[in-house]
């Protein structure tokens, strides 16, 4: 017999009056958000309509740069090396997001742009990827943004760009992968591999991990799927892809995780893990990471030179006082040796000083400066100390094998340490840096930029950081001769991009939504989730800030500062300038000869690498960075020593004056 049928009662009209008060909110909620500018679909139609009446190509010589964007793409021409495309990317101004679908082509030579228009192009998307063969460009994939940021629509396309005639044309084929924004897509003799990506629901986000391949040659798709037993990367998306000979290489990633906990809460997982693919057997392998790696950070820029991989920026979020977040914008340069997967960081060749460089500076400074400056002295005694501390590392017996050996138990890496270098050199120095370093020029750290190589030179354009409560959209573009290595040519300049403060009523909108949002359990855990991301990450500081900037920082409004937020503003301009990683940084107090026998294995692993010197000479270079990297960083390191040791003299004032306020209480 069956369960019999149970009477209507007050609970079950209970039940159902909530559910239609929740469903009335949720309407209320939706028709209220949704506005004309943010209807996607009604959007899309009306570009598709603009397509269509465009009847041939159109090119326009010598235009202005485009505008400052992000997750765009940067490919190199296979028919002109000296030839960039740019396509597609977004800007966010502080109240809207706007996402780009125009063709750039910029000549590295002629320094000139120009903006090629064609019909049945692709809607607008960032977050996707291209890659180019024989004379075509191909796209896939990518997302498109409200403008409110509230709602998105990921594609599943798949174009081709002719670069001969600048004609697209959109690949219509079975078996394609499914709609998603933030995979990898790379380009393995005449195959297109596809790796990973999300897929965002509004209330819930799907990472993938899935495979595709699309053969050139036959013009057809297939998913590659894991074999039972068979080793294979976890879901993920915003990781690194990467080519060498018969290998495939994956680094890095984004993933969210949903905690067992009663408010199903979720967080943010940066995966540091290699893996290698045999693109002949499809098989996956967990590579051992050699030498000196990065340590986590996410949104960071990858390309392959010859036989080794580049890696720059990205971010690291680092706890602070009192639970906050603090946002680190990274401009580090690594190389992933890819014969025999070996990690070390690549620094910029320094010019061989000479005795009499030495002496002539000393002289100019004698001119220059007042000797009762302790700094100053510290100055003029480099050229002397530089001498008896090479002397004394020639008498060391280390080579490049004995440093390969020994960096695994000498070098500290970790989470707080080479990850939360924000920057190594500033644009500019500042008025309380050595006068002796000259100018130096670097791009500052950022997340989501394009990085390409074309004949032995490297290229960076554009990508975002953050500036206190300010997201900078970036538009620069930066050059490195990687057979040199000798320095950075800003190509573009960066241009102020637009910020618009978000209004007192809007603030009170999106309020009373997050107040209408507490009713429904899931929506309201992402929503506040993500509101508590924002806030930590709007406590992140200028990544490229110059040194000088950081000292008049200090000893500006630094000291003016209460207890507590001079210690949050201590803890945030040490890792902003580097000063967590001990490798790379001098103690309080520690000499110039201190420093380098203290981390001569680092500098000489790092030299070694573009140099290829070994014995004396390449103690000397070694000794060349680190001199560089102590006399970069020993004003800043003076005037922070100065400012913590003020504030550990308000924190003992504090607990005295205290109990006199208690005792008079008492009495």
């Amino acid at each position: 017999m069956g369960k019999k049928a149970k009477k209507p009662g007050k609970g079950k009209e209970k039940t159902e009056k909530k559910t239609a008060k929740a469903e009335e909110k949720r309407a209320r909620r939706e028709n209220k958000k949704l506005s004309p500018e943010d209807d996607i679909d009604a959007i899309l139609l009306s570009i598709q309509k603009e397509e269509a009446k465009k009847t041939e190509v159109h090119v326009e010589e010598n235009v202005p740069a485009p505008s400052p964007r992000s997750n765009c793409s940067l490919t190199i021409n296979p028919l002109k090396e000296t030839e960039l495309i740019l396509y597609g990317g977004e800007f966010y101004n502080g109240t809207k997001t706007y996402v780009y679908g125009d063709l750039y082509r910029y000549d590295v030579e002629k320094l000139e742009w120009k903006v090629i228009s064609s019909p049945n192009s692709p809607p607008p998307r960032s977050a996707h990827q291209a890659v180019a063969w024989k004379n075509y460009l191909y796209i896939f994939g990518g997302e498109f943004t409200s403008s409110n940021q509230e709602r998105f629509h990921h594609y599943k396309d798949f174009w081709v760009l002719d670069l001969k005639t600048n004609q697209w044309e959109q690949i219509n084929l079975k078996g394609c992968p499914s709609p998603r924004s933030g995979h990898r897509m790379v380009l393995y003799k005449h195959k297109i591999i596809i790796f990973g990506g999300f897929y965002d629901t509004l209330r819930e986000v799907r990472y993938y991990n899935d495979m595709y391949v699309f053969d050139l040659d036959q013009y057809k798709w297939q998913e590659i799927k894991p074999s039972p037993g068979a080793m294979w990367p976890t879901p993920r998306s915003g990781f690194q892809f990467c080519v060498h000979q018969d290998e495939v290489l994956l680094y890095g990633g984004y993933f969210k995780e949903i905690q067992s906990d009663k408010n199903t809460s979720e967080r943010g997982v940066v995966h540091a893990d290699m893996w290698s693919l045999d693109p002949r057997t499809w098989q996956w392998n967990k590579v051992k990471k050699g030498g000196m790696p990065p340590g986590p950070r996410a949104g960071f820029s990858m390309c392959v030179h010859k036989r080794r991989a580049l890696l720059f920026g990205g971010v690291v979020d680092m706890e602070v006082e009192g639970d906050a977040m603090m946002s680190l914008f990274l401009n580090e340069l690594y190389a992933f040796q890819l014969d025999n997967h070996r990690w070390y960081p690549l620094e910029l060749r320094k010019e061989k000083s000479t005795k009499a460089k030495i002496k002539k500076i000393s002289d100019q400074k004698n001119n220059e400066v007042e000797f009762d400056d302790p700094m100053n002295e510290e100055v003029l005694e480099v050229g002397k100390i530089e001498t008896s501390v090479l002397e004394e590392a020639c008498n060391m017996d280390t080579d490049i094998d004995e440093i390969s050996q020994h960096i695994s138990s000498s070098v500290s890496i970790n989470n707080g340490g080479l990850e939360a270098s924000s920057s190594k050199k500033r644009q500019e120095s500042g008025p309380n840096q050595n006068a002796v370093l000259p100018e130096v020029i670097k791009p500052c750290g950022r997340i989501n930029s394009c990085m390409v190589v074309g004949r032995d030179t490297l290229y960076i354009y554009g990508g975002m950081m953050e500036i206190k409560d300010r997201e900078i959209t970036l538009d620069d573009l930066y050059a490195l001769n990687l057979s040199k290595l000798d320095e950075w040519k800003c190509i573009i300049p960066a241009t102020e991009s637009e910020w618009v403060e978000a209004s007192e009523d809007e603030d009170e909108e999106d309020d009373e939504d997050d107040s209408e949002d507490d009713d429904n359990s899931e929506e309201s855990n992402e929503s506040d989730e993500d509101d508590g991301d924002e806030d930590d990450f709007e406590d992140g500081n200028d990544g490229s800030r110059k040194v000088g900037d950081a000292v008049a920082l200090i000893k500006g409004g630094g000291r003016n500062l209460r207890r507590k937020e001079k210690r949050a503003r201590i803890e945030q301009i040490r890792a902003n300038l580097g000063l967590s990683d001990s490798q790379r940084t001098p103690m309080p107090g520690e000499s110039l000869r201190e420093f380098y026998k203290r981390t001569n294995l680092y500098w000489q692993m790092a030299a070694h690498e573009h140099t290829q010197h070994t014995g004396k000479e390449l103690r000397k270079d070694g000794f060349d960075l680190a001199e560089s990297r102590y006399r970069e960083l020993k004003p800043i390191l003076d005037e922070l020593a100065i400012l913590e040791a003020e504030q550990k003299a308000e924190e003992a004032e504090a607990p005295e004056t205290s109990s006199r306020k208690r005792g008079k209480k008492k009495k």
